[in-house]
């Protein structure tokens, strides 16, 4: 028997959500045969088969998200080893025999953790002291942070807990699978496992070392968990009361269907593409300061110069619209206005500043908004920008974008004048400082610099900004800079970068 595990489909990706299994159990599976659709960052991508065989288990349902490195599937192949990989011991449950029996030979221990033990070298960890499952009052270790305060969640002996979550490289939390088994089991946070592996990466031993200490705190902690649990039990009666205190409910709003009208409603799961969406719009909205700056801009003179050399981007091959010329316009912007190319690293508290200039770009498609990049704005001519613009938003439409062509953005821009949109406030694309949100094209008199009253081609501009990383000022003033270069589009094609 073989697993299936879910790979690293891109340096980013942590996890993926099983949308479709293509092949059922029980049937017959060929080599680099497609097993299941996964979407990870609104890329569905399929998943091949590493091996030859039958189907013998789906391990995670359509509509699961799943951690990458997890095993998602056992495949029959027909080899010796099949039918005692299915018998082998859960990674507790192993560990334990193993503690309770040292001559136990490494054979019955789960190949992961076998691994761990040629890793960490010699016995994994004394677990003597490691109470079972079953024999638990609830979560072994669930603890959780506030204002430096030790707190414990529904344990049944004696534990303490950091003040803090560990800080894992680049937010992640990278385990092997059998570290990842046995913290479900022994109900471990993997947040507040310091790992011993390279890059930190959490072993075995790791999860062990760390249920055994909090099974082994001080005398001070059982005060410590009491005074735990009472905030935890207190907490629900002061949430039910904060409306009345303070006018703001905490809980989300549960729906209920009006009585007589169950009929007429359609229930759809939140999967795929929507599911994606909607978690970056949450993210936004927890995570930024979001603040509205409105500009509009003089388009006429663009709109001349792109009648000009719309035949020139023709006779290249290239469909010319107004966004390179506004990707360009942005690009140099920022480079004097670093602040709005910017993000806020949560875990080490630090602004991270960019000197490259990678764009997103909001594309609508029939399963939902996606932001596929260019990358390096700056590097790239006018003609350059428009076939990557045409490129990705088709194959945005055609769910044919690669996961890493919808990572990197430094900041973006949302055409909502494509559909015909008057204004809107755009939503940030985190963990961009910034968004532009480009509207129609419209003609309307202006009095213009002789006090003259003449028919323009004017577009309203919206740029929405995390305010904890770019002041209200140095954002008006980033707009006038883009509206300077787009009224004068000479000057922009001068501009260098």
């Amino acid at each position: 028997m073989k697993e299936i595990l879910l790979p690293e489909l891109a340096e980013s990706v942590v996890e993926g959500e099983i949308l479709k299994w293509l092949v059922q159990e029980g049937e017959t599976v060929a080599l680099e045969q497609p097993l299941c659709e996964v979407m990870t960052d609104k890329v569905t991508v399929e998943l091949p088969s590493t091996v030859a065989g039958v189907l013998h288990k789906q391990l995670a349902k359509e509509g699961d998200v799943v951690a990458v490195h997890a095993a998602i599937a056992l495949i029959d192949d027909g080899s010796a080893a099949g039918a005692g990989a299915a018998a082998a011991p859960s990674a507790t449950q192993a560990i334990q025999e193993t503690a309770e029996n040292p001559g136990t030979a490494d054979a019955q221990l789960p190949p992961q953790a076998q691994e761990e033990r040629e890793q960490v070298g010699g016995s994994i960890v004394e677990a003597t002291h490691l109470p079972k499952p079953e024999d638990d009052s609830g979560s072994l270790f669930k603890a959780f942070a506030s204002d430096d305060a030790v707190k414990v969640q529904g344990l049944g002996q004696r534990a303490t807990a950091p003040a803090a979550p560990v800080k894992h490289n680049e937010g992640r939390i990278l385990a092997v699978p059998a570290a990842r088994q046995l913290a479900r089991e022994l109900n471990v946070d993997l947040a507040y496992v310091p790992g011993s592996g390279p890059n930190g990466r959490i072993r075995v031993a790791d999860v062990l070392a760390f249920s055994q200490q909090a099974t082994q705190a001080p005398a001070a902690a059982p005060a410590a968990a009491t005074a735990a649990a009472s905030s935890a039990q207190a907490a629900p009666a002061a949430r039910s009361a904060a409306p009345a205190a303070g006018g703001m409910p905490v809980a989300p709003v549960q729906y209920r269907t009006p009585k007589g009208y169950e009929h007429l409603e359609d229930r759809v799961p939140l999967r795929g593409m929507r599911r994606a969406i909607s978690n970056q719009m949450v993210a936004s909205h927890l995570y930024t300061v979001r603040t509205l700056t409105v500009d509009e801009v003089n388009l006429t003179k663009l709109v001349a110069f792109r009648d000009r050399v719309k035949d020139d981007a023709k006779a290249q091959g290239v469909k010319l619209s107004y966004l390179p010329f506004i990707f360009k316009a942005v690009a140099v912007a920022l480079r004097k206005y670093p602040s709005l190319n910017t993000s806020f690293d949560e875990a080490t508290q630090e602004i991270v500043q960019k000197r490259y200039y990678n764009m997103g770009m909001a594309v609508a498609t029939e399963a939902g908004l996606t932001v596929p990049v260019i990358k390096d704005v700056n590097h790239k001519s006018v003609f350059d920008l428009a076939r990557e613009v045409v490129d990705l938003a088709g194959r945005a439409n055609e769910g044919k974008l690669q996961p890493d062509e919808l990572a990197g953005s430094t900041f973006s821009i949302t055409n909502i004048g494509s559909i015909g949109a008057l204004f809107s406030f755009p939503i940030i694309n985190v963990p961009d400082a910034a968004i532009l949100g480009i509207h129609s094209i419209v003609k309307r008199p202006i009095v213009d610099e002789n006090d003259n009253i003449v028919v323009a081609h004017m577009m309203y501009l919206s740029l929405s900004f995390d305010h904890r990383l770019v002041d209200g000022a140095e954002a008006a003033r980033f707009c006038k800079e883009v509206i300077r270069l787009l009224e004068n589009p000479d000057r922009l094609m001068l501009e260098a970068m």
